[in-house]
């Protein structure tokens, strides 16, 4: 991706990413995915025969000088992101370098002189792992030894979960329905409070002690409003209906609700919801377009007999 060309042909020296099953001679049993890779970008995958150095030329020299080059000393970012936009321009760098065969011509000369002959890239290939994993009674599918959540409404259902390097995403019936952050630490839970929502509906009391609304990060007007109705009688139950409000207005117009309740001094969920109501309801016109052309040309005329009517049937006494 980073040069935006693919070559016609790649080679592999049988990878267990890449080749299941080894037969005899060249045939081999390839791995789904990454066959579905190869017909994405429509090239052709050949593996190197097992135990002969001589097919892969000089790739295994050429992979340990690459690893002298961009990892000695180790390099030590805080995201994936930051890494790959120091190789980025680390291998600008190196491509400035004499070619190790043509020593007349840089490696980036030689690149230029063979991109004609690769195949433009389109569309980049969604490299994920799937795995059909179930929905456990706590709204959390278990990967890698760690827990990822899902909204409650898909307990005890079979999703897909594909991983990338950086992301997890869930998907059922052909559409998304949670994303996180992939973790590389082990017996980590992964949670999003947001599809706990139908599970606090029922269950407001939760909201204090569960587990995946205790490092729940909030706008601070949000936190606030918060700490304030969960010292009030059936607070906990006020909460969860502006969250329930939120889930379908954003978050934004929720933390604006909070400040404007913050500011008048008086802390209700009544007055949130109030606030939350008024910033996204549609505004009403303030007066009807009717149109100069329309006159009144007979006036209504007052018939007190129909109280008389209304008196005969029930007299008074």
């Amino acid at each position: 991706m980073h040069y935006g060309d693919v070559p016609f042909q790649m080679v592999y020296d049988n990878l267990k990413t890449v080749v299941d099953t080894v037969f005899v001679g060249k045939e081999r049993k390839f791995n789904r995915r990454f066959m579905a890779l190869a017909n994405h970008y429509l090239f052709e995958p050949v593996a190197c025969t097992p135990a002969a150095g001589w097919e892969k030329g000089q790739v295994e020299n050429q992979v340990g000088n690459v690893r002298e080059w961009l990892f000695t000393p180790r390099a030590k970012y805080k995201t994936f992101e930051d890494l790959n936009r120091w190789l980025e321009q680390r291998c600008t760098e190196l491509s400035s370098r004499k070619h190790p065969t043509l020593s007349s011509q840089t490696i980036a000369d030689c690149f230029l002189k063979e991109q004609p002959l690769f195949r433009q890239i389109t569309t980049p290939f969604a490299g994920y792992i799937e795995h059909l994993l179930k929905v456990s009674r706590t709204c959390l599918v278990r990967l890698n030894r760690n827990n990822y959540s899902v909204p409650a409404q898909w307990v005890g259902q079979t999703v897909s979960v594909r991983i990338t390097a950086f992301s997890l995403t869930v998907v059922a019936k052909g559409e998304i329905i949670a994303e996180h952050q992939r973790s590389f630490v082990r017996d980590e839970m992964v949670c999003n409070p947001w599809h706990y929502l139908s599970v606090l509906e029922k269950k407001p009391g939760a909201l204090r002690n569960g587990l995946p609304f205790q490092a729940w990060d909030l706008p601070e007007p949000i936190q606030q409003v918060r700490k304030k109705l969960l010292q009030q009688d059936k607070g906990d139950k006020a909460f969860v209906d502006c969250l329930l409000l939120a889930k379908d207005v954003g978050i934004e117009a929720f933390e604006t609700a909070c400040e404007l309740t913050l500011e008048s001094g008086i802390i209700t969920g009544s007055i949130v919801l109030n606030e939350l109501r008024r910033l996204t309801e549609p505004r009403r016109p303030k007066e009807l377009n009717a149109g100069h052309h329309l006159h009144l040309t007979t006036e209504p005329q007052a018939d007190i007999e129909h109280y008389d009517h209304l008196l005969g049937a029930h007299p008074v006494h």
